[in-house]
């Protein structure tokens, strides 16, 4: 329930490139006399590129878009989420704070869609806009699953791999500042690295803040059983507050003979978030809130190291083993303070609550794989690790002293292990084969002082079939189709038994539990794509997609005889569809003597149903259904400049039954929507959002109408299994 600006525009307020030239070769000129040289004819080679040339999204049989760093740095963005906005089929909805935002594919969020760093998850509160685009070497987006990477992708998956070449003696800087209508804030980028026999290194660092300040709106409106309106509440939220990170990437290398290196990889990240907001409420029509007026200040650190150490070796019969083991630490700390007063000045709420966490974990993976004959290649390997959260919540009640303090703290391990094999296959110089299969395990254990021990675990095996065909007789026609088994890991905070709750409780302000009997989502999926390759850098690509997903979790609304209580559960099952048209070209190849302009294009329409919500709109409530991108980019000299267009449209989905979500269309910001209706089945009311900038939000029904307990509790020592 935020408002931005129809534009986010980057500004290179500042952009200072201090370049110390390289000193490679320091040798002076000889003062002894030199004979006349010997002329020579050199023979002059030309090399060029061509529409045949090799290009990972053309050429790799496994649906892939690769995002060089050249592309990543090339338009001055300071922010990794600006960089993904460009890239087709993926959608970054802004977070709530003006700041950070959930990347989709197809739509689809809340852990549908696979973010990786290294080929690994990123860890748990890790904000995607403090990684610079500095310190990125590329970004793979799969469309479709890989039996490398986890299957945890029934959206698909994001894979940013940080820098990894190391340039001869490089010493850059970069100085710079963004702005946009409601936030600006500098940045700063260094880059080292050099090369001495066989050791060489790189050395990434990025600092920035980003300071925001917005207002936001909307309404809530309430139809009694009768269909008399019961419910008018106006709704306003101001925020002020600042955000700032520092990044440090060192990489060593050891050559310690041919086709055998070592690399160690560290990354480090340090950020702070300040936040101010204050939510104001005025009750036109029924009951008012608790708290009017309630001010909310935040304060959260957060530290992260994960460092890698990797041995890369080459054999003579063709063979390539490749065997990583890795550690992860991190912490994080959050204090925040509730605050409101009564009409007259008296203080009727004073609440500190503090939040600190902390994680570590284990982790190796290894990968073998050789060229059996020619054009094919077969390759195994594993990945496996073991992750540890500590959490402590502690809450008071300044008002009423330490008899209202409630201490929460929680304990919970995370054992993983992957096993997968996989065959890439070049049976024609047109056709090609993927072939591959993953079995995951993962098992859960989780303990606190409000709840027993809960045990969970899954298994889940991934066939992956993905083809290529390229058309003869066609100069750049080509077809691909991938069938995939892909699923949903319930997450940590879905699992553990243990209550969030809020202060304004209500039927749309909820209290948040956890289910220990969430199972995994598994999904069958089919991709077909014709992919148009008709000049140099020109692309026309239509692609439809389906997903089948079984153990469907959405969320249950119920009324536990005190207050408004959401959990998870898995119910039945659900489809989603999409469609997407993508064109990208120069100008050059459709007008001669064209300026170095880029233009492109690409529409996403997405549906879904799911199947134990009664219709109309019972799609899913975290799908964007449709967004449209729009950009130009110009490049003259060093010089390069462009702006581009986002559209996301929203709508009515049903949520719980018969709850109803609507999301407002909106406009390079986030979705701007919060309405949630529940009336009685027989005074249903079809309602759209009326506003695209005032939508409205319906309470549910009161405590008259309780749902029953989905029974969330677990007895201590029991375990929950499911083989899929």
């Amino acid at each position: 329930m935020h408002a931005v600006s129809p534009f986010r525009l980057t500004v290179l307020a500042a952009a200072v490139s201090l370049c110390l030239p390289a000193a490679a070769q320091d040798a002076q000129p000889s003062k002894q006399p030199v004979s006349k040289p010997i002329e020579k004819k050199i023979e002059q080679v030309e090399i060029k590129g061509t529409a045949n040339s090799y290009g990972p999204r053309r050429d790799d049989t496994a649906t892939k878009i690769v995002v060089s760093s050249e592309e990543i740095t090339k338009y001055g963005d300071t922010n990794v989420l600006d960089v993904l906005k460009r890239v087709p089929g993926i959608t970054v909805n802004t977070g709530a704070n003006g700041r950070g935002g959930e990347i989709r594919m197809r739509g689809l969020g809340a852990g549908y869609t696979q973010i990786l760093v290294n080929g690994e998850r990123a860890p748990a509160g890790f904000s995607m806009d403090s990684l610079a685009p500095d310190s990125i070497e590329r970004i793979e987006v799969l469309r479709a699953a890989s039996a490398e990477f986890s299957t945890q992708s029934v959206a698909g998956t994001i894979n940013i791999i940080l820098k990894r070449s190391v340039k001869n003696r490089l010493r850059e800087l970069k100085v710079a500042a963004g702005a946009s209508s409601n936030a600006y804030g500098p940045n700063v980028n260094l880059q080292l690295s050099d090369r001495i026999d066989t050791f060489s290194y790189s050395l990434s660092a990025n600092a920035a803040q980003d300071r925001f300040e917005f207002d936001s709106w909307g309404q809530e409106r309430g139809t009694a059983p009768n269909g008399q309106p019961n419910l008018l509440r106006n709704l306003a939220l101001e925020q002020k507050g600042k955000f700032t990170f520092l990044n440090l990437s060192p990489r060593l290398n050891w050559t310690l003979g041919q086709d055998n290196t070592i690399t160690s990889q560290t990354f480090i990240n340090a950020n702070r978030f300040d936040n101010r907001f204050r939510e104001l409420s005025t009750t036109v029509l029924g009951a008012p809130q608790p708290y009017a007026d309630l001010l909310n200040e935040v304060e959260n650190e957060g530290d992260y190291l994960r460092s890698d150490l990797s041995w890369a070796r080459k054999f003579a019969d063709g063979g390539k083993l490749d065997l990583k083991v890795g550690i992860n630490v991190g912490s994080s700390e959050s204090v925040t303070v509730r605050s409101a007063d009564a009409a007259n000045g008296a203080p009727v709420l004073r609440t500190d609550i503090l939040i600190k966490g902390r994680e570590r974990g284990l982790n190796s993976t290894g990968k073998y794989a050789k060229t059996i004959e020619k054009g094919h290649t077969f390759a195994f390997g594993w990945d496996g690790g073991v992750d540890t959260r500590d959490d402590l919540r502690d809450e008071t009640d300044r008002l009423r002293g330490p008899a209202r303090e409630l201490d929460q703290d929680a304990n919970a391990r995370v054992k993983r292990l992957a096993v997968f094999a996989q065959d890439e296959w070049n049976i024609t110089p047109a056709w090609s084969m993927y072939l591959g299969a993953r079995w995951e395990g993962i098992r859960t254990r989780a303990k606190g002082n409000t709840f027993g021990v809960a045990e969970a675990s899954s298994n889940v095996w991934s066939p992956i079939m993905q083809t290529l065909y390229k058309i003869p007789g066609s100069k750049g026609d080509q077809l691909r189709l991938a069938l995939t088994r892909t699923y949903k890991a319930p997450s940590l905070q879905s699992l553990s038994p243990r209550r969030i709750t809020s202060e304004n409780n209500s039927p749309t302000v909820l209290d948040f539990q956890g289910n220990p009997n969430l199972k995994p989502e598994l999904a069958f999926g089919i991709d077909a794509a014709y992919e148009h390759y008709w000049a140099e850098g020109a692309l026309l690509s239509i692609s439809v997609s389906q997903r089948k997903i079984s153990d469907f979790t959405r969320t249950l609304v119920y009324f536990d005889g005190a207050r408004w209580v959401a959990t998870p559960s898995n119910q039945d099952s659900a489809v989603t569809r999409s469609l997407e048209i993508e064109t990208k070209f120069p100008l050059k190849a459709v007008m001669d003597n064209a300026p170095a302009v880029d233009l492109r294009a690409s529409v996403n329409r997405n549906w879904s149903r799911v199947e134990s919500v009664p219709g109309p709109y019972n799609r899913l409530d975290q799908q964007t259904p449709l967004t449209v991108n729009l950009g130009v980019d110009y490049k003259v000299g060093q010089l390069s400049t462009g702006g581009s267009f986002a559209y996301r449209r929203g709508g009515p989905a049903g949520v719980a039954e018969p709850a109803r979500l609507c999301l407002a269309p909106s406009r390079t910001g986030p979705l701007r929507a919060v309405e949630v209706r529940r009336p009685a089945p027989a005074a249903l009311r079809r309602r759209q959002c009326a506003e695209p900038g005032l939508p409205e939000r319906d309470h549910l029904r009161g405590p008259g109408h309780r749902q029953p307990d989905p029974q969330l509790h677990l007895p201590a020592g029991r375990a929950l299994s499911a083989d899929l």
